[in-house]
């Protein structure tokens, strides 16, 4: 896109805010300079901060509120909380066209409640579902739905096979995005009644963005065969939180070996590189943002914990997903 990209950001959500928001922003701003940022949040603890990073000029615009959405605020209380809530006045400023994209790391309730309150759903799609990036042997998967909704019927998989691919096609614009079922087989018969009728669906008809490649067990998704997976938002969540859990279990008890003895040490010491290598491809902060699709403006979800580098590339994907004209790409193939 030709004009400057303006991303909203809700600097009081997530642990360690504003810092982290603002030490994200700091760095993804080093490598995205025709990218402006309007912050949300207060300014008496959000300037000392951008001062300190020597943060200043246009491209960083403060919105001043001193009212929050709490970390343990249901959905509900959240939104009665005002609209004058820094959460609240983010997604506010997208509906506005103010803005092409907010970032939050703060209440995911709050925020998809808000941003639905806010915003129209795409036409055709009923239900949103909350998507991110996975590593694999042959580069990035996309996965779909993590949380969003417990109950799906079979149009709701199948939407979230075209919002997926297209979301893949956005990042990865070389990419052909493969779609395939999450299920406990990859027999035709195995699966529950629902899921059985979105494969036979997706079978029966070709599709023009994606190409259909049946269901996908769990211990599969990193082979990188397919990079568009599927599944209900119970199912999605689960399997997402097991793997980041697994993650982080790996890289930890690998520091320890590492650093447990001398030999350990010399070893990690020699093979340095390729140690940094194998921890970048497990770092969940590398793939941190996860989107929300379905609505018609791109909402962007970093996790509560994450710090200034997780924060950083969950702007990342929100640049990435308004170059590569992500809602457009869903409009015209929901169709």
């Amino acid at each position: 896109m030709k004009n400057p990209i303006i991303i909203a950001v809700d600097a009081m959500g997530g642990d360690d805010s504003p810092k982290k928001i603002i030490e994200g922003i700091s760095l993804h701003s080093k490598s995205s300079k025709d990218v402006s940022y309007k912050i949300f949040g207060d300014k008496n603890l959000i300037n000392p901060i951008m001062l300190k990073n020597k943060l200043s000029g246009e491209k960083f615009n403060i919105v001043h509120t001193d009212k929050i959405v709490e970390g343990e605020d249901s959905a509900l209380k959240a939104a009665k909380r005002g609209k004058d809530t820094s959460l609240w006045l983010a997604i506010e400023s997208l509906k506005k066209n103010e803005a092409h994209a907010i970032v939050s790391a703060g209440n995911t309730g709050a925020l998809f409640l808000i941003s639905k309150l806010n915003l129209r759903m795409i036409e055709n799609i009923d239900k949103p579902a909350l998507s991110a990036v996975w590593p694999s042997k042959n580069g990035m998967n996309v996965v779909l739905d993590l949380g969003a909704n417990i109950e799906c019927s079979s149009k709701n998989l199948i939407d979230f096979s075209i919002m997926g691919s297209a979301l893949l096609k956005a990042l990865f614009p070389n990419e052909r995005p493969n779609v395939a079922l999450l299920n406990i087989g990859s027999e035709e018969l195995k699966g529950n009644a629902m899921i059985k009728d979105t494969y036979q669906l997706l079978s029966e008809k070709k599709y023009e963005l994606f190409n259909f490649k049946g269901y996908i067990e769990g211990n599969y998704i990193m082979e990188g065969n397919v990079n568009v997976i599927v599944a209900d938002g119970f199912t999605g969540n689960i399997a997402l939180k097991t793997a980041e859990g697994t993650s982080n279990f790996i890289i930890g008890e690998l520091k320890k070996a590492l650093t447990s003895s001398i030999l350990g040490k010399i070893s990690s010491f020699i093979n340095f590189n390729n140690l940094k290598n194998f921890k970048n491809k497990l770092d969940p902060r590398l793939y941190n943002g996860a989107i929300l699709l379905g609505l018609d403006k791109p909402v962007i979800k970093s996790h509560g914990s994450t710090d200034s580098v997780g924060f950083a590339n969950s702007l990342k994907v929100c640049e990435k997903t308004i170059r590569g004209n992500l809602i457009d790409q869903i409009k015209e193939n929901i169709k």
